[in-house]
């Protein structure tokens, strides 16, 4: 990201540049302190896409046919849908949970203000705030932490979420909680970590390139300083699921393609019934937006890997080499639950995970799927700390994830190998439509 050093725009000084400046720096007060309010008037260039174009889709969809590189090209931030649901999905990502630490709605509206702005800058390869990283005052606290010096935007997205516990009465949220918002039940055999769970806030950064990543979210919790803190965090790699057709579909650590049938933003009509929230729904707000459930799925792998290769396959229903449906030969070919092998039972067998998991055994609920693999270290026995980060944007949780959740809940003999440990849900708006927009504007001024 190149440095940047534009003329200090004209307004009132933040508390944040204030904090940095100090005393020692008062006098250099006088040149101008970057407010991060009046960027919203400064898109970046090149960064307005036509409002019924969700972003991936257009001029950015060229992207989805490039190598997975550092040098992807910037999507388009502005848009009726947030960038980094349908956007052909990234190599890479850091995922972030926040609490509100201010109990004041002007501060909590100000920050999201503040945020947008500097999200408009960073996804379109900038940095952070107009000083940047090394054209600010001396004395004072850079406006961007600087490690993504040099780097391009590398297919940046941010998209930004609002948990359950945002609602709760502090800013005046309560009567405008969605009923598609309704607590997830207890599943059947999820062993969820509170520490890692939930959260006010999230924001979820992928990238190609994961310094672009973990650079973004650094800036943002640094720009949230005194209204906001970290609760949990999660940094994954190797997406696990494509988002376009133009995408191959990548494996998970189990060593099968995972996501095949994962809706795609090739599938105009599936988007607008099974994705995005509309607006007869019941939260006006959030007509364009959709629901984000997260869940860190632990695999056993050491176990695992113990497992022969034919019950694996009879596990995930799928040949475990091309991908193909037991019983057939390519990865898209249509799934058949009535085909029977040469001994006369089922190919694909009554709990195996594609027929739980599928459309037609839940009234047609699909999701839309964005997970990544992680490693996080080890657990002291000598066992990788690995498994699947999921992430699933859906129009109504109540009706899509619960239902798919608890039939594997129950019935999944992959149970044996995962245990969930974590779990997120959350309420993701619309799209910022232009520099005057801001994240959750429909939310706190609708």
């Amino acid at each position: 990201m190149a440095t940047e050093q534009e003329p200090p725009p004209s307004g009132r000084v933040s508390r944040r540049k204030l904090l940095g400046l100090g005393a020692a720096g008062a006098a250099v007060l006088g040149a101008g302190a970057v407010a991060a309010r009046p960027l919203m008037n400064e898109p970046p260039p090149g960064a307005v896409a036509p409002a019924n174009e969700p972003p991936g889709v257009g001029a950015a969809a060229s992207a989805a046919n490039e190598p997975q590189g550092a040098h992807a090209a910037p999507y388009p931030f502005y848009g009726e849908h947030q960038a980094g649901i349908v956007t052909p999905a990234q190599d890479r990502l850091h995922f972030v949970a926040f609490d509100v630490t201010t109990g004041e709605r002007a501060e909590l509206v100000e920050l999201l203000q503040e945020w947008t702005a500097a999200a408009a800058r960073l996804t379109q390869g900038r940095e952070a705030g107009s000083f940047g990283a090394v054209g600010g005052a001396p004395e004072a606290a850079p406006d961007d932490t600087g490690e993504a010096l040099g780097l391009p935007a590398s297919g940046l997205t941010l998209t930004v979420g609002f948990g359950t516990s945002l609602f709760d009465g502090r800013f005046g949220l309560s009567g405008k909680r969605p009923a598609a918002m309704s607590d997830l039940p207890k599943f059947p055999g999820e062993q969820l970590i509170p520490e890692i769970s939930g959260g006010d806030l999230c924001v979820q950064a992928c990238a190609h390139d994961p310094q672009v990543a973990v650079h973004a979210i650094r800036n943002l919790a640094r720009i949230g300083f005194g209204k906001v803190s970290v609760r949990w965090s999660q940094l994954g790699f190797g997406r696990t699921s494509s988002t376009s057709r133009a995408q191959a579909t990548p494996r998970n650590l189990m060593g099968f393609k995972d996501g095949t049938n994962n809706l795609k933003l090739e599938d105009a009509d599936l988007l607008r019934e099974q994705l995005w929230a509309g607006a007869g729904d019941g939260s006006p707000w959030m007509t364009g937006g959709s629901y984000l459930v997260t869940r860190k799925i632990r695999m056993t792998i050491e176990t695992w890997d113990r497992t022969s290769l034919a019950e694996q396959e009879q596990i995930f229903g799928r040949d475990k080499g091309v991908g193909a449906p037991l019983g057939r030969k390519a990865e898209f070919d249509p799934l058949d639950f009535a085909a029977k092998g040469p001994d006369g039972e089922p190919y694909i067998r009554a709990d195996a995970h594609v027929r739980l998991a599928h459309p037609t055994s839940h009234g047609n609920a699909h999701l839309l799927r964005r997970g990544y693999n992680f490693v996080d270290g080890s657990d002291g026995l000598g066992r990788l700390d690995a498994g699947l980060f999921f992430i699933a944007y859906q129009r109504d949780p109540r009706r899509q994830f619960v239902p798919v959740q608890m039939s594997l809940a129950r019935k999944d003999p992959l149970n044996e190998y995962i245990k969930h440990v974590s779990s997120g849900l959350f309420a993701c708006p619309p799209g910022v439509r232009d520099a005057g927009d801001y994240w959750g504007r429909t939310l706190f001024e609708g």
